[in-house]
């Protein structure tokens, strides 16, 4: 398996930022009442990581190791920042939607961990990989998220109408509670998916 392609199978199952390594929970239940705002979030997000990575990772030799944190936080607040301003020029109604956790990202535990672990030790290339596999495997976990959501409390993808009106829904799954519901049905499929592929591995 080359390289790239373990990147991205990391980020999207193994080292899945969500449903494996546990961060972002936040946003994973607070932007996931329907998949456009998942989807808002999980790109935004994305597009965060990949340019916070990139700069870190072509600074990285110039950074004091003393002040690599406030190096990480001024470099990571600057590409949020330019995302919420496109985003409130561009996509108002997601912009409005989302509403504080757009500017939270700058203290997003996946985007803080790979500037860490990630960008900071290592060349662009590779950093710029990085970020694009996390930011897709946290941008899935949204949307599976987002989608048992507002499948059953609505009966819609991205606000599309999939079910007959005529049909219950729950509308209790776009509240808190469902939130950690689907979420927790995301996080143990997950795990199953996971622990079958290591007995395989395993025999």
């Amino acid at each position: 398996m080359t390289q790239t392609m373990k990147q991205f199978k990391n980020g999207l199952l193994d080292q899945n930022p969500t449903l494996a390594l546990m961060l972002g929970m936040c946003p994973a239940l607070a932007t996931t009442t329907t998949m456009t705002d998942a989807a808002g979030m999980g790109l935004t997000t994305t597009a965060v990581l990949i340019c916070s990575n990139f700069a870190i990772s072509a600074l990285r030799r110039i950074i004091p190791e003393k002040i690599r944190i406030a190096a990480f936080i001024t470099i990571i607040a600057g590409f949020v920042t330019i995302a919420d301003t496109l985003l409130q020029a561009f996509a108002p109604s997601l912009s409005r939607s989302l509403g504080i956790f757009i500017p939270l990202i700058v203290v997003n535990c996946i985007v803080f961990a790979r500037a860490e672990v990630f960008a900071f030790r290592n060349g662009v290339g590779r950093s710029v990989l990085d970020g694009l596999a996390m930011g897709m495997g946290f941008l899935m976990a949204l949307l599976v998220v987002a989608g048992v959501r507002e499948f059953l409390s609505a009966g819609t993808l991205f606000e599309f109408r999939i079910l007959p009106e005529a049909v219950p829904t729950l509308p209790v799954m776009a509240q808190p509670p469902g939130g950690f519901l689907a979420l927790g049905l995301a996080l143990a499929v997950t795990q199953a998916v996971r622990s079958k592929r290591k007995a395989r591995s395993a025999v």
